[in-house]
């Protein structure tokens, strides 16, 4: 009995070993400011950044909110990734259960009948028992200790991968509907168009017909009708495709997506707050699911090592045994055995020594791994801080050249209406009026895009 208290004290003073390196934190290169950010937005201090913003305040289209709360619920990636969670979850909870005993309980009961013999005459037996066993493998080195932190750091790079689909499934469905609001105004314009147009061709008709002008300015002036109209089909086919891809966001077989605001409605903050870069390894789930990776990996290299060392582990069992069921539980029917033993690996011909490299191998993969991804998410934000800032000054731009193209346009039918200029004249500046109603459509929907493509860099839209 002496030596079993022995054989426990030693057990529970080693059990707080705990083999293989302790986590730290990669050092990694954090710039001072951003690369690309306007003077006016590098001084503010006072605005809550971007990525902190919920994205229902970022987002003021209340229709749009909606589309984004549809898809939190139906959007079969998220639905994955929440499975995932609960798988890691259950992982976590069988490998954490090494760390303890495991006890079970068994009963039998035989009977059994020999016919007679020559020799001996017929005879039958019963028999019955009950037993209680318990196992522990003493977890000296911390082996089951350092898979359960490898198995919790899964669990969290599981639930940080789900944030992350949630900020990229609400960036995705934002700047589809973005997308879907500039075919609405595309297709709005092309048709303006074609009726002014077709307008005009009627009147041109009338002149050619009066003798006022030629065939030629007909021919001319449909072209410009039918460049109008071969526009129609064209962004109608789009915008139905453009339903069918938001609906499959959605999580709904395609159909008819509602509208809210147009896009000329929607609105955008004059100055985009982007925050403090070291506060981008916190806020971005991809660069916290990279460190959770990293944690499970360094975890991993505590139970490699463990592999070295001797397994101590612990048994026994007590139960009744009686060869008449009617004496189970009375008299000497009592049985029990307790045991204790060691394994010590002599020669694995270098497994164990391939598995501390495998495993330290993978904790080297994991810090680059999460290196990159602190570089990558740097230079995301950096090309979406510059991407907001160049499209909204394109779009500045575009509306100068909308407003002479369409100033062109007028005075050059007043040329022609006039008898001062032909026709051509008009096709040339009618075309440029409608090219460029088009391009400002695209570049406001570009600055929405650019919007969002921050507001996903900055790590915002997976806070509920």
């Amino acid at each position: 009995m002496k030596h079993r208290v022995v054989l426990l004290s030693l057990a529970l003073l080693a059990s707080g070993c705990n083999v293989g390196p302790k986590y730290k934190r990669p050092d990694v290169a954090v710039p001072d400011s951003w690369r690309g950010v306007a003077s006016e937005q590098a001084t503010q201090t006072h605005a809550v950044p971007l990525g902190d913003q919920q994205w229902w305040d970022v987002f003021q289209d209340e229709q749009l909110r909606k589309l984004v709360r549809t898809a939190l619920q139906q959007n079969y990636d998220l639905r994955i990734a929440a499975s995932r969670v609960l798988e890691a979850r259950a992982q976590l909870g069988i490998t954490r259960a090494d760390q303890f005993l495991t006890v079970s309980g068994g009963a039998g009961v035989s009977d059994s009948r020999t016919g007679q013999s020559k020799f001996f005459p017929p005879f039958e037996t019963s028999a019955g028992q009950v037993n209680l066993s318990a196992a522990w493998e003493i977890d000296f080195w911390g082996k089951f200790r350092r898979a359960t932190e490898a198995a919790r750091a899964s669990l969290l790079a599981n639930a940080w991968a789900r944030q992350e689909v949630v900020s990229t499934l609400v960036a995705n469905v934002a700047g589809a509907y973005f997308q879907l609001r500039a075919l609405d105004l595309q297709l709005e314009i092309a048709k303006r168009t074609l009726k002014s147009r077709q307008e005009s061709l009627r009147l041109t008709r009338l002149l050619a017909d009066g003798g006022s002008t030629s065939l030629l300015d007909v021919r001319q002036a449909e072209q410009l009708v039918f460049t109008a109209s071969a526009e129609v089909p064209a962004l109608e086919q789009q915008i139905e495709q453009q339903e069918n891809f938001l609906s499959i966001l959605l999580g709904q077989n395609p159909g008819d997506i509602p509208r809210g605001l147009t896009l000329t409605e929607q609105s955008q903050p004059p100055e985009v707050p982007p925050g403090l870069p070291s506060s981008l390894l916190e806020r971005r789930p991809d660069i916290r699911q990279a460190e959770e990776q990293l944690i499970a990996a360094n975890a991993q290299i505590g139970v490699a090592r463990a592999a070295y060392f001797p397994q101590i582990s612990l048994s026994g069992t007590g139960g009744f045994q009686s060869s008449a069921l009617t004496g189970l539980f009375t008299g000497p029917a009592g049985a029990w055995n307790f045991g204790a033993g060691l394994t010590q690996p002599i020669f694995t011909a270098g497994r164990i020594r391939s598995g501390v490299r495998l495993a330290e191998a993978r904790q080297q993969t994991a810090v680059l791994v999460y290196q990159q991804s602190i570089q990558g998410a740097f230079r995301s934000v950096s090309d979406a801080l510059v991407a907001s800032r160049k499209t909204r000054e394109f779009r500045v731009q575009q509306e100068f050249l909308f407003q002479s193209a369409q100033d062109a346009a007028r005075l050059s039918r007043m040329r022609y209406t006039g008898g001062v200029t032909g026709y051509l004249e008009v096709l040339t500046n009618e075309t440029n009026a409608f090219s460029a109603e088009l391009g400002l459509a695209q570049a406001r929907l570009n600055e929405l895009l650019a919007l969002v493509q921050l507001y996903e860099a900055l790590g915002g839209g997976w806070q509920q």
